[in-house]
C-alpha cells in the first residue's frame, strides 16, 4: 500500500510543537487592511493554538506526523 500524502494547503498552514499541538497563523491579516483598526491588526499577529476540536482534523491532513 503507498505512503498516505500530506495535504499541501495543510502543510502551509500548520506547524506541529514539540509537545504535539499544533499551532497555526490569524486569519483576517491579508488584505482589506484600511477599515481595521490598529487595535485589531495587532491582535492578529504571530501564532495561536488550534482547539482541541479541530485537532483530530488536521491531524488526519498530515499523516506524516
Amino acid at each position: 500500500m503507498p505512503k498516505m500524502k500530506t495535504k499541501s494547503g495543510a502543510k502551509k498552514r500548520f506547524k506541529f510543537l514539540g509537545s504535539g499541538l499544533i499551532k497555526r497563523t490569524k486569519s483576517h491579516l491579508q488584505h482589506i487592511l484600511t477599515k481595521k483598526t490598529t487595535k485589531q491588526k495587532r491582535n492578529l499577529r504571530g501564532t495561536t493554538i488550534i482547539s482541541s476540536t479541530d485537532a483530530k482534523r488536521v491531524r488526519s491532513m498530515m499523516p506524516t506526523r
